[in-house]
């Protein structure tokens, strides 16, 4: 019945058959059998059938989350067996928003050098898209923001509060302060990620918070591309502390901190809401509890 589940949620993640029959390696019709074979076990229909997939049934939809828990303990078991054997190794799919890219292989090289067996994938996501990937369990982890919209049920590691700075040429309008408001910061001429990501909404709220309103001249949902036209001295931004630390800024870029007001929000590590979580899982969440505590001020 494993395996039935599983196609089971391919299908209901692409929502066609030829498409999640492909995803799976199999045939069409290999998956249709499949899928009434399940139907029949259960007793329900799971899926509207017509010309073409029409969704599942409400039942499909309980179905679904069973699926998901069933197949994903199915996995911690197989990798709970594979560690005895042979210790940690398997490969991890983090997703990131933009603007904790920067600070992973804080978490990242550490693990690794403790489990060598271990491979990443790492992808730029949006807050959002972080979240659905982990429910559809085509993540293992995330990193997003853990304050400032619903999470939903997940299991949170916080990492560090995110900071704001204008990023801005020397010789440009308060390039010289030693801090500035976000009302000042609206009257340059900006580059800033795109209206989907969190980080800049969050920015549009405390603008807004200080009767100004954001007109950038540049969006893009690259940090890289925003680097780069900072870097022609012809534009400016706002960026986290931890993320201009990171990267650094010589001469003639300036990071100068945001006040009026002094916003901070939390980025942290999220994980499915489950236990046992995979030896995987488990040991990042412990390996970002563990760079948690660097990032924390010393008394």
């Amino acid at each position: 019945m494993i395996d039935k589940l599983e196609f089971f949620i391919a299908l209901a993640k692409e929502e066609h058959f030829g498409r999640a029959a492909e995803q799976l390696g199999i045939t069409q019709p290999t998956l249709s059998a499949a899928i009434k074979q399940l139907e029949e076990q259960l007793g329900v229909m799971l899926v509207k059938r017509g010309s073409r997939f029409q969704g599942l049934t409400p039942e499909g939809e309980q179905v679904l989350v069973w699926a998901r828990r069933i197949t994903g303990d199915a996995r911690t078991m197989r990798e709970e067996m594979r560690a005895a054997r042979h210790g940690l190794s398997g490969h991890i799919r983090i997703a990131a928003i933009p603007t904790a890219l920067a600070m992973i292989p804080r978490l990242t090289t550490p693990f690794r050098e403790k489990h060598p067996g271990v491979t990443f994938s790492i992808l730029s996501r949006t807050s959002i898209e972080v979240l659905t990937l982990l429910g559809n369990f085509d993540i293992d982890a995330g990193i997003t923001y853990l304050d400032n919209e619903p999470l939903g049920r997940v299991t949170s590691v916080p990492l560090y509060s995110e900071r704001y700075q204008l990023i801005t040429a020397a010789g440009n309008p308060y390039s010289e302060n030693k801090a500035v408001t976000w009302a000042e910061v609206s009257t340059l001429p900006l580059c800033l990620l795109t209206p989907n990501m969190q980080n800049r909404r969050i920015i549009d709220q405390h603008l807004a918070e200080a009767g100004v309103v954001a007109r950038p001249t540049l969006e893009s949902n690259s940090m890289i591309v925003l680097f780069s036209h900072i870097r022609t001295g012809k534009w400016s931004s706002i960026m986290p502390l931890n993320l201009t630390e990171t990267f650094g800024f010589a001469e003639p870029i300036r990071a100068i901190p945001i006040v009026d007001p002094d916003a901070s929000h939390t980025v942290g590590l999220v994980a499915a809401p489950r236990e046992p979580h995979t030896p995987l899982v488990a040991a990042l969440l412990d390996e970002a509890m563990a760079l948690a505590e660097g990032f924390r001020p010393r008394a």
